[in-house]
């Protein structure tokens, strides 16, 4: 069987390493030199951690700089809430690793290296998909030398919420809506701040917060399309706004130099109502965009990887729609709390009406906390690595 993984992102990147450790003929795609882009989703939940576990890859992940989180607060503007603590998870893995992102991607290829199997082409973007005989039969793909074509048993869509490839199959996302965008920036951390990560809520304003030890990484959660309101009030704006949530940063919220400083995420949530056809699957973003809430988005990603390789491995390419099956049940449920979080949480608090005191301390009722820490830290259904 030979294989064509469109994009290097968490989902491709692991699903190449799976089938390459399998003896699999697999080519992993990704348009970009390199993995160092910054600002995206880097929390490795204990899902994914008992994932690299199975791999034999634990160690050399937790080499990796990376800060774990065993809780997750809320900050108000009376005092400090705690929203769940996973310090109870049953396995070893009781807390979120944050690590960039890029530091993951290159552990996962570098390990899909050492087998002779995997290729990797970068600055390789999928343009087209190649069909004969009503399936896919691999992909077409620019690079600087020109168009190229792929051909391949299996072509894996792994290209992100935009994805080429899925537009190409004319396979069209459900939309379901979010009420946000995030934007996120960079303030250098000191020694006597905060050392938790949280998230900060005032009337009308909502904040990430995410301790990077020697800086802190900082969403500050805007209404949809609220990104040009926000440059047309100008930096100084911005600067007041982290310094009102934020007073221990209120001395430095002149590093925020211009707007050039900041990267806007388009919050998207949508999934597909069919994820494949003969000899083609989306998987990852391409298949279900989520909202960055509950930080769920690698790990969710992994977790299809992790499907469509134990079922591919077991049954061939014609098996492809069971993983559509498997995996439509957990993105269901994830979403559908991104969607009761987003009206009882993010809505109330953009548009002032959140009441810090209506907010319980979900973490002292211990049924609540165990089902919200198994429902963050593990997912719904989560995977393991069955193919050897």
């Amino acid at each position: 069987m030979r294989c064509v993984i469109a994009g290097g992102g968490p989902a491709g990147a692991m699903l190449a390493l799976l089938l390459a450790r399998a003896g699999v003929e697999v080519t992993l795609l990704e348009k970009h030199a390199d993995f160092l882009r910054d600002f995206r989703g880097d929390t490795i939940h204990p899902s994914t951690l008992q994932v690299l576990d199975e791999l034999g890859l634990a160690a050399a992940f937790h080499r990796i700089q990376h800060r774990k989180v065993y809780a997750i607060d809320l900050v108000t503007d009376t005092g400090r809430t705690h929203l769940s603590s996973l310090r109870n998870l049953p396995g070893p893995y009781n807390y979120i690793a944050f690590v960039p992102q890029w530091d993951f991607l290159t552990l996962i290829t570098a390990e899909a290296a050492k087998y002779p199997t995997f290729r990797l082409i970068m600055k390789a973007e999928a343009v087209g998909l190649i069909r004969e005989g009503g399936a896919v039969r691999g992909l077409r793909y620019r690079d600087a030398e020109g168009e190229h074509e792929l051909r391949a048993e299996v072509t894996i869509a792994a290209d992100g919420r935009g994805s080429t490839l899925r537009a190409a199959a004319g396979l069209v996302p459900k939309e379901l809506g979010a009420p946000m965008d995030v934007v996120w920036f960079r303030m250098p951390r000191e020694g006597d701040d905060p050392g938790d990560t949280f998230l900060r809520v005032s009337a009308g304003h909502l904040m990430v917060s995410i301790n990077r030890e020697t800086y802190w990484q900082l969403g500050y959660v805007i209404p949809k399309g609220g990104a040009d309101r926000l440059r047309a009030a100008g930096i100084e704006e911005l600067r007041r706004k982290v310094g009102q949530l934020l007073p221990f940063l209120g001395d430095r919220t002149d590093q925020i130099g211009s707007f050039e400083d900041v990267s806007v995420l388009t919050v998207a949530l949508n999934r597909l109502e069919r994820w494949y056809r003969p000899g083609f699957l989306c998987i990852g973003d391409a298949a279900h965009a989520m909202s960055p809430l509950f930080g769920v988005g690698i790990n969710l990603a992994v977790q299809d990887a992790v499907a469509t390789a134990n079922i591919l491995l077991r049954e061939g390419p014609s098996a492809l729609p069971k993983v559509q099956r498997r995996r439509m049940f957990p993105t269901r449920v994830t979403q559908f709390a991104q969607q009761v979080a987003q009206r009882r949480l993010v809505q109330p608090a953009l548009t002032g009406t959140l009441r810090p005191a209506s907010v319980p301390n979900l973490a002292a009722v211990p049924l609540v906390n165990t089902l919200i820490a198994r429902f963050i830290g593990h997912g719904v259904r989560p995977e393991h690595v069955t193919a050897k």
